[in-house]
This record gives C-alpha cells, sequence and structure tokens, in this order.
C-alpha cells in the first residue's frame, strides 16, 4: 500500500515539474544523486572542480558565508530542477537576505555558494562517452540601431516559431518579471539598442523565460575534459548523466587551466533541448534514445 502511494506521489511530481526528463538510472543512482548537497559531496571526495558553498536552513548561515567567502553568490534549492528557485549573481547584503528568504519556496533546505561568470554547459554523458554537448545562455536580443527590445523580442521569437523549436524552447517572455529585469540594468521594451549590443532580458539560463541553447562540437573539447565528465558518470555509476557546468573560459579549454565549477549532476536529464538547438546544428540522437529506452530499469516508478 505504502509502496502504491509513494509510486502515484511520485507520478504526479514528474508529471508537475519534471514532464519530458528521461528515466534511464536506477533508483539507487538517483536516491543518492537527487539534491544539490549530494553532488557538492560526491565531487569533493573524488577531488573533481566544484565552487565552495554550503547547505542551509536559516538565512543567517547565508549571511556567514558571504562574510567568510565575499560575493558574487548564487542561492538555490537544495533539490530543484529547471533552475527553478535560483538567484544570481547575488552581490549585496540586500540581495542575499532577499534571495536566502525566497528560496524557501521551493525546499525547506538551500545552498549558498561561490558564483563563477563564464559559459554555462549541459553535458550529456554515459560512463563510455559524451552523448551531446550543449551552451546555454539566459534570453537575449542583439541590437541594431533601429529596432526597439520589443520588437527584437517580437523578430526573434518569429525565428525561433519558423524554426520549429517550439514548444520544447519557449519564446523570450515578456512579462513584468522581464520589464523588471530590463529596468535594473538600464533598459525598457521601448529602447533601442546600438548595433551588436546584446541585452539580456533575464539572468537564468532556463527554458522557461526564453533561454538558448547551442549545440557544441564534441569533439573540440580536450581530452582532460572528456575525462573529467567520464570521471563524474563513474563516480556515481550512472547510466546517463545531464551534467551542469561553467567554465570560465570555455569546454574548449583544458578545464585545469582555468576556473571550472561542476555545478549539479541530473540523473533523469530533459533530453529533448539537444534536439533544438537556436544555434548550431541539431544532433539526431535518436539511436541511442532507442537503445537508452531499451535498457531494463527497476523501480521507475518510485522516488
Amino acid at each position: 500500500m505504502i509502496k502504491r502511494l509513494k509510486a502515484a506521489l511520485y507520478r504526479k511530481v514528474s508529471e508537475r515539474y519534471m514532464p519530458g526528463c528521461s528515466n534511464y538510472n536506477t533508483l539507487e543512482v538517483r536516491r543518492a544523486s537527487r539534491s544539490k548537497r549530494q553532488a557538492r559531496e560526491m565531487f569533493e571526495k573524488h577531488g573533481f572542480p566544484h565552487a565552495q558553498g554550503t547547505v542551509f536552513t536559516n538565512p543567517l548561515a547565508a549571511r556567514k558565508f558571504a562574510h567568510e567567502h565575499g560575493y558574487p553568490l548564487v542561492i538555490k534549492p537544495n533539490v530543484s530542477g529547471f533552475s527553478r528557485g535560483s538567484h544570481f549573481p547575488i552581490n549585496t547584503p540586500q540581495e542575499l537576505l532577499k534571495a536566502a528568504l525566497a528560496v524557501k519556496v521551493w525546499w525547506p533546505s538551500s545552498i549558498v555558494e561561490q558564483y563563477l561568470h563564464g559559459a554555462n554547459y549541459r553535458v550529456l554523458a554515459t560512463q563510455d562517452e559524451l552523448v551531446s554537448v550543449i551552451r546555454r545562455y539566459p534570453p537575449f536580443v542583439d541590437g541594431d540601431g533601429v529596432s526597439t527590445v520589443a520588437q527584437l523580442i517580437e523578430a526573434e521569437n518569429a525565428v525561433r516559431a519558423q524554426m520549429g523549436l517550439y514548444p520544447t524552447i519557449h519564446p523570450i517572455d515578456t512579462s513584468k518579471a522581464t520589464h523588471r529585469y530590463l529596468a535594473k540594468h538600464g533598459f525598457s521594451m521601448g529602447s533601442v539598442p546600438e548595433q551588436g549590443l546584446r541585452v539580456y532580458t533575464f539572468n537564468r539560463v532556463a527554458l522557461a523565460p526564453g533561454g538558448i541553447v547551442e549545440t557544441i562540437d564534441k569533439h573540440t573539447l580536450p581530452e582532460a575534459n572528456r575525462q573529467l565528465f567520464l570521471d563524474v558518470m563513474k563516480a556515481f555509476d550512472a547510466r546517463l548523466f545531464g551534467i551542469d557546468v561553467i567554465f570560465e573560459h570555455g569546454i574548449e579549454t583544458d578545464w585545469r587551466e582555468q576556473k571550472t565549477i561542476l555545478l549539479e549532476v541530473n540523473s533523469r536529464p530533459y533530453t529533448r533541448m539537444h534536439d533544438f538547438p537556436r544555434y548550431g546544428t541539431a544532433e539526431d540522437l535518436s539511436a541511442f534514445k532507442a537503445e537508452m529506452d531499451a535498457l531494463v530499469i527497476d523501480d521507475t516508478d518510485i522516488f
């Protein structure tokens, strides 16, 4: 009876918060990697590059961390997906307090850690190969010296529709949150950015506000970077992970020659976004997915 109730609850959670996410890992692997704290502990155990950080329930602990390590920082729920509840970059005590309170909407325990300005990637990997690599950007438009931000967003959304990216990739959001973000950075929907000026409309790389995906040729990665991801897979004994990582200068440069932060591992990665890049050439992952679908995995309906 209890098992059936847990399965029903997990099914509801999956439908609500993880629609379209893969489910190829064993229950043991999923339980060992469901939180950011668990990922951090594994990174530290194996000497993988990661940000200094701590888990907190009381916002005062986040303030103490800031006093010890400085800014910028990021705060995020210990358990979440699709960048839900994440706040970054945090640069002041006021922003820290606001984020430390707001994050509790998503999960009781939270993470505060050092933030790295750099290039954000999702690496889809097995223990034997890198399946696909994408770079993820917050939503942006590039000025042409003539069009307003609103017109640039409308044009960009039309391009996405023409490319057939919807509904996996979302249109750039034009809600009040976007207006507030633009105003915070000195823009409005009526602003006319100069030629070549990139204007970000939100800070998160998530798909919901219009985040952008670019396919990266996995063969351009240095061997050290490729081995780093394979080592992560072996450490967790996972079949398929979506590994989130930030490189200060880019994934094409050896991680040992730049600041690199492994953010987290996703045991149920949303593989569909790899099929619909805004930039770069879409890879055909159908054969790989068919191979993974043929695996026999127990307890996929249990959290």
